[in-house]
């Protein structure tokens, strides 16, 4: 059966996140004067670690959209701050956030060549206010008929609900949608069980492997391999280097 339509996580898929988040959080810590004696890697670390944390409760259904913000900014900092003190803070941190936001190079080319095939929208376990102004700004929001966000939905990947969902809004069946993330449970084994063609994206390669082919996500290095997936003869279309 072919592959009408790809479904697109966002951050660290089509969006640099990490990359931008380790910038942003880098200048904010800065301008706090909050590096102190803890080195600049250290405290990204510590960073990363508290979101990943808070991140997991948001989607586990344990705290809500503002809530994981809030304690993100908490934990990280080891201060009982109220929610207007906490909320000021993290507000400080995305203007700096914001400013290095940056697409991965292979997006537009991939979005490019497979514009004329192939349906595209978006499936992100974040919020719509966030997504679809990110979108904007990134310059390819009209790349997609439908985004989609866990905070809206009531459902989180990697629940097959969440999956069908983006299904359902392209008005299509699973085995015809494509579903391309870069978290190997989250999106790679969650799409794959919800019944979607999964591909996931696994850039450094640092990951383990979570399966293949025919039942599991087909892994990939870049989205210059995508096209070769879904069957489309583009010239930038080449043969995975994880299969």
């Amino acid at each position: 059966m072919s592959i009408d339509a790809v479904v697109w996580d966002i951050d660290d898929t089509i969006f640099d996140y990490t990359a931008a988040d380790r910038a942003g959080m880098r200048n904010h810590l800065a301008a706090e004067g909050l590096l102190g004696g803890a080195s600049v890697e250290q405290a990204l670390a510590r960073w990363r670690e508290v979101t990943d944390a808070q991140w997991a409760r948001f989607s586990a259904g344990e705290t809500d959209w503002q809530g994981q913000r809030r304690e993100r900014v908490r934990v990280f900092l080891g201060e009982p701050l109220s929610d207007t003190e906490a909320d000021a803070w993290f507000d400080r941190y995305i203007t700096h956030y914001e400013s290095a936001w940056s697409l991965f190079p292979d997006v537009l080319p991939v979005l490019d060549g497979l514009v004329a095939s192939h349906r595209h929208a978006v499936l992100s376990n974040s919020s719509l206010l966030v997504q679809d102004r990110k979108l904007r700004v990134l310059g390819v929001h009209d790349r997609f008929e439908a985004i989609l966000c866990a905070a809206e939905l009531g459902v989180s990947k990697p629940a097959a609900a969440a999956f069908h969902a983006a299904c359902e809004a392209l008005e299509l069946p699973p085995h015809r949608v494509a579903y391309v993330g870069d978290h190997p449970e989250i999106d790679g084994r969650g799409a794959a069980e919800a019944g979607l063609l999964s591909v996931w994206i696994d850039r450094d390669g640092t990951h383990t492997a979570v399966g293949g082919p025919p039942t599991g996500p087909h892994r990939i290095a870049s989205l210059a391999e995508l096209p070769a997936i879904l069957g489309v003869d583009t010239r930038f279309g080449a043969s995975s280097t994880f299969r």
